[in-house]
């Protein structure tokens, strides 16, 4: 054997070596799970991209339920001076849902102002089935009950709408207004003062208390 031979038989060894131990070892390159895990998140299209998984929701515009629009519409017929209208959307929420105390103190509101006066007093008083503590429904129910010579049951309800809201200066006008219309003058006028002291921009409230004072002069 040459030399040359020689020399071509070491590097054949060594090559057949070296392939030897890198099967053994488990470095080779595994089809199918090596490569794939290797690439960079980036470059995984449908795994790192959420975006192209779940499709961005478009926004969508808030959706009224037919409550709101009925109680919308009411609104918007009362700015327009429709109370005909307003009282049908009114009526048609009330159906929908019997226990709406703002849609029944609305319609009980439209009918004092309209001067029906037991209508009115049907809405207030249902109002308050619901929730007794609506000051606000106990000061209309009061006004009501006064128109309707219900004197006693009235000064109940402004005592109460009074109790649940003590700084409230309208209350104590209204229930003056009460005594003032039933000749008790006194009270009355320590109940305008009251109101007067609360707010004192309250002009009616002065011109009682000028008149009672007044009056009493005479």
């Amino acid at each position: 054997m040459s030399e040359f031979q020689f020399i071509l038989l070491l590097l054949a060894i060594t090559i057949f070596v070296i392939f030897f131990k890198q099967i053994l070892s488990g470095n080779h390159p595994k089809r199918g799970i090596d490569y794939e895990a290797k690439i960079p998140n980036n470059s995984i299209g449908g795994v790192s991209r959420p975006d192209k998984i779940f499709k961005k929701e478009t926004p969508q515009p808030e959706v009224k339920s037919r409550s709101q629009e009925l109680y919308d519409m009411a609104k918007e017929a009362i700015e327009k001076g429709d109370k005909e209208e307003a009282k049908k959307a009114l009526n048609a929420l009330i159906i929908r849902e019997a226990d709406n105390t703002d849609a029944l103190r609305i319609l009980g509101t439209i009918e004092l102002e309209e001067k029906n006066y037991k209508e009115a007093k049907k809405y207030f008083e249902k109002v308050l089935e619901y929730d007794e503590t609506d000051d606000l429904t106990h000061n209309h129910l009061a006004n009501t009950l006064q128109k309707l010579k219900e004197d006693e049951k009235a000064i109940k309800h402004h005592e109460i709408a009074i109790k649940l809201d003590e700084q409230y200066a309208p209350y104590y006008y209204n229930y003056a207004n009460t005594l003032y219309e039933l000749q008790r003058f006194d009270e009355a006028l320590s109940l305008y003062k009251k109101a007067l002291e609360l707010d004192p921009t309250l002009k009616s409230a002065k011109n009682m208390i000028s008149e009672i004072e007044n009056g009493s002069d005479k």
